[in-house]
């Protein structure tokens, strides 16, 4: 069994309403944890299998697993709440490839990575917790702060993380490609991937944005994506999904123009409450961009483009803002203004896009990738979550036990918004310190439940 009774202890210090940093400080870390796990000796299960057939309810486990040695410049946060991300899927399907062949190439690299380089992997790229310890180096945070954490890992000893970490050669990605990640009870990250929790949110609705909101935020708002300005006409594919959701606040409170593309009328009535008027249910409206599985159809593409100017007032679209990548891709470059910008982040349809590019070297569009984001821009985005600008998504959450079926309805596109997981809260609605900003934003707050 995980260390229960330090963990009893740690969990009475961070619910008692007047604990000081010397508590938090005081306790002894437990010496192991519950976290989400996938196996090396697993890698092989699915193979030959059609990712639709891949059950990660076979591949995650939820295991005891030691506590790590914390490093220089490093801390290890109690995870009061997690959630579920596109890459956890991929990682529990092993799919495009096993993440372990990211822990083992990260372990070469110094004495200290080499404990990420273990025969499972602890996943997450979200958390909402406390810190328990911090290592040398670290001034900024102390044991008993409330935190939520970004995914970037970066260890800019190149110079070409300086301008923009995201183009550090040793950037990587937090609970995907280095280990210990956020869903668990314990997670090891650098203390730099750490952000102020919002006080007017649950620990469950904390840890909900923060993967998916900063990539949507560099994705269409920074100097590195899009740059959206006010007035564009904007997009969106699975507009009231984890990212689109996020995507969707961005554009409106950003005076941009959303045109959301949904599957069913339920996420379209999901979108107009969050104040977007042009929304498209291309499900109702059979938009089928392949003719087979090798072969387009350019028709579907201009009766789409049709349909967006119905919405627009006579416009195409500024900024198509892309993740399904192959099943869409090739509308979505045609769709784009003279001079527009598609941007991706993803490619949850398929990774091999195919488009007409005569529609983008004539009429001088642009493809712009992107990935995560850098940390100024992480702490941008959580910072309008704090304000209460941009609202998390959460529609449910799910003990850390079932995270396995949490992660089998992502992948089964059963679910809305962002999925959670309550890793050290015993319960969800704990956490919440400014009650009278939660008033006023409860609506939005739970908008998607």
């Amino acid at each position: 069994m995980p260390d229960s009774h330090a963990l009893s202890e740690l969990l009475a210090a961070i619910n008692s309403p007047d604990r000081t940093p010397e508590d938090i400080a005081a306790l002894p870390v437990p010496e192991s944890f519950r976290a989400v796990t996938v196996h090396k000796s697993d890698t092989e299960m699915f193979r030959g299998m059609p990712s639709a057939d891949k059950d990660p309810r076979k591949s995650l486990r939820v295991d005891e697993v030691p506590v790590p040695e914390l490093g220089p410049g490093e801390a290890l946060i109690a995870v009061m709440a997690s959630s579920v991300n596109y890459n956890t899927v991929w990682s529990s399907l092993f799919e495009p490839l096993p993440t372990f062949g990211f822990l083992e190439r990260y372990g070469r690299t110094s004495p200290l990575a080499a404990r990420h380089d273990l025969p499972y992997h602890i996943l997450g790229s979200d958390l909402a917790g406390v810190v328990l310890r911090t290592g040398p180096g670290v001034n900024v945070w102390k044991p008993g702060d409330e935190v939520v954490a970004h995914c970037l890992s970066v260890e800019l000893e190149s110079p070409d993380g300086h301008d923009d970490t995201m183009l550090d050669p040793a950037q990587r990605i937090w609970g995907f490609e280095t280990n210990f990640g956020g869903l668990a009870e314990i997670a090891l990250v650098k203390a730099n991937q750490l952000m102020p929790k919002a006080d007017h949110l649950t620990w469950e609705e904390a840890a909900a944005p923060g993967l998916v909101h900063s990539t949507a935020y560099r994705q269409l708002v920074s100097r590195n994506g899009a740059g959206m300005k006010q007035g564009d006409n904007v997009l969106i594919w699975g507009a009231s999904g984890g990212l689109g959701s996020y995507a969707t606040q961005l554009a409106l409170a950003g005076g941009a123009n959303p045109v959301c593309v949904v599957s069913n009328e339920r996420k379209a009535e999901v979108c107009r409450a969050m104040g977007a008027e042009a929304v498209i249910d291309r499900s109702a409206e059979g938009y089928r961009f392949w003719s087979d599985d090798d072969t387009q159809n350019p028709r579907e593409w201009k009766r789409f483009g049709a349909r967006i100017r119905e919405l627009t007032g006579g416009e195409d679209v500024d900024i198509v803002f892309e993740h399904p990548g192959r099943e869409t891709f090739g509308a979505s470059v045609y769709v784009a203004r003279r001079g527009g910008t598609i941007v991706t982040c993803a490619s949850t349809s398929g990774y091999r896009h195919e488009f007409d590019n005569r529609y983008l070297w004539m009429h001088l569009k642009r493809i712009v990738g992107t990935h995560f984001a850098n940390y100024r821009e992480a702490w941008e985005a959580n910072r309008l979550v704090a304000k209460g600008k941009i609202h998390p998504t959460l529609s449910c959450t799910y003990p850390l036990a079932d995270t396995a079926l949490a992660v089998h309805d992502v992948h089964s596109n059963a679910h809305q918004g962002k999925v959670g997981v309550l890793c050290l809260a015993p319960t969800e609605g704990l956490g919440v310190r400014d009650e009278e900003l939660r008033a006023r934003h409860i609506d939005a707050i739970n908008r998607f439940r």
